[in-house]
């Protein structure tokens, strides 16, 4: 039997041998052409780099473990010292500092402005799936009277711990872990309130917050371990 390597050398073949071989190769052109196309595909995917989703975020060793700082003199009545100092006790220990001092989200705080607020904010929504998370950047809670908690009432500040709620009780604050606060005691939550009152106002407004599909302005972690390469 003859082996034509194309068509064209089917003359010395008999006709029983050429039906044969054109079935044959009728059937072997379509598999050979599609060998080499996911041969193609499969070299240049090996060739492409992965895609990487972190590739936007840069990884940070956030401070979680800061100083409150501490009460004014005179800013509060003698007989309520105990009631300040545990205020300032709990704070540290509930890492809130952490959130709400400048820098501190990125490793570097600002420590002339601890508790004054932070202009990194915290994805709430996943950016790992979406080009623009929705970002909180946390308040100041400084009793400074226009960027912070000064004109709030006791039950207002109150609220935004155990409840996550805004001044005026919209809609709860993204990223704050008030479950793990709503079971402190009353006496916990007045020191608190009572601290916070007695510490240095400093006068620093942060960012609005971003909502889902928006684009933020300002840097944001993720989890506080990527943060945004945004400056």
């Amino acid at each position: 039997m003859c082996f034509p390597i194309c068509k064209t050398e089917l003359s010395g073949c008999t006709i029983g041998e050429r039906l044969i071989l054109e079935a044959v190769v009728s059937n072997i052109y379509p598999i050979l052409l599609m060998a080499s196309v996911l041969a193609a595909c499969a070299t240049r995917t090996v060739n492409e780099a992965p895609h990487d989703p972190l590739q936007d975020y840069a990884e940070v060793d956030a401070a979680t473990i800061l100083d409150a700082p501490a009460p004014v003199p005179g800013s509060f009545a003698p007989e309520h010292l105990y009631q300040v100092e545990r205020g300032e006790y709990l704070v540290e220990l509930l890492g809130c500092g952490a959130c709400h001092t400048d820098g501190a989200l990125d490793g570097v705080p600002d420590f002339d402005r601890a508790l004054a607020g932070s202009q990194i904010g915290i994805a709430y929504s996943n950016p790992l799936g979406a080009d623009n998370p929705g970002v909180i950047y946390p308040a100041n809670l400084t009793p400074d009277e226009e960027t912070g908690i000064g004109a709030w009432s006791d039950i207002q500040i109150e609220r935004a711990i155990r409840a996550g709620l805004g001044r005026h009780a919209g809609k709860q604050i993204a990223a704050m872990p008030w479950q793990g606060y709503a079971k402190l005691s009353q006496e916990d939550m007045t020191a608190i309130v009572a601290y916070l009152r007695s510490i240095k106002p400093v006068s620093y407004k942060v960012p609005d917050e971003v909502l889902a599909g928006e684009e933020a302005e300002h840097p944001f972690v993720y989890f506080g371990v990527y943060r945004s390469h945004i400056e």
